[in-house]
């Protein structure tokens, strides 16, 4: 039997409709880890500047501009309108994780802070575990020592060389005073 070539396209056709739609009943679990491999990556956005709990607890009425900036650092946002408000803004956004955002305000009479207002800030530690979303369940680690782990690192360093007397240096030659001109003289 001669099979003619629009018959032989034909068959062709038909053979790849049935692959797709064979292949169509597995692309449940298949095409899931498919879809998640192939998502592109997106870039974690992090603006602003993060306030944890312990730092608004570290503020108290009547501190300075100055005190307050080296407890939360240099406000996001100042207004000229507004120059007895600075206003912290925090934003974090990465890829499988709902946005974070917060606002704290702190208001001032002169130079001295008078109130604090805004969302309510996490712990560090908190923040902390918040950020790794690939490891469930892990623990955030110790952020402090011991006197007793300080006590043994301490033991463990070698101890620092006694200071050498310093050598008189040499005498430096002195700088030349007379330099040559820049330009050359016009003629």
């Amino acid at each position: 039997m001669l099979v003619t070539p629009p018959r032989r396209l034909r068959l062709v056709l038909a053979a790849v409709a049935a692959t797709l739609l064979a292949g169509c009943g597995s692309y449940g679990s298949f095409g899931n880890r498919l879809g998640t491999a192939l998502t592109p990556y997106k870039v974690e956005v992090v603006q602003g500047n993060f306030i944890s709990r312990e730092q608004v607890q570290a503020l108290q009425p009547g501190m300075s501009r100055d005190q307050v900036r080296q407890i939360l650092g240099t406000p996001l946002v100042t207004s000229l309108f507004h120059g007895d408000r600075w206003d912290y803004v925090f934003t974090l956004r990465r890829q499988g994780v709902a946005p974070q955002q917060r606002h704290l305000a702190v208001f001032f009479q002169g130079d001295a802070m008078a109130r604090v207002e805004g969302d309510p800030m996490p712990s560090e530690a908190e923040f902390v575990s918040t950020l790794d979303n690939r490891r469930k369940g892990s623990k955030v680690p110790r952020l402090e020592a011991t006197e007793e782990e300080l006590r043994k690192a301490s033991a463990k360093q070698p101890p620092a060389p006694a200071p050498q007397p310093e050598a008189p240096a040499a005498a430096a030659p002195a700088p030349a005073t007379n330099y040559p001109p820049l330009e050359s003289p016009a003629r």
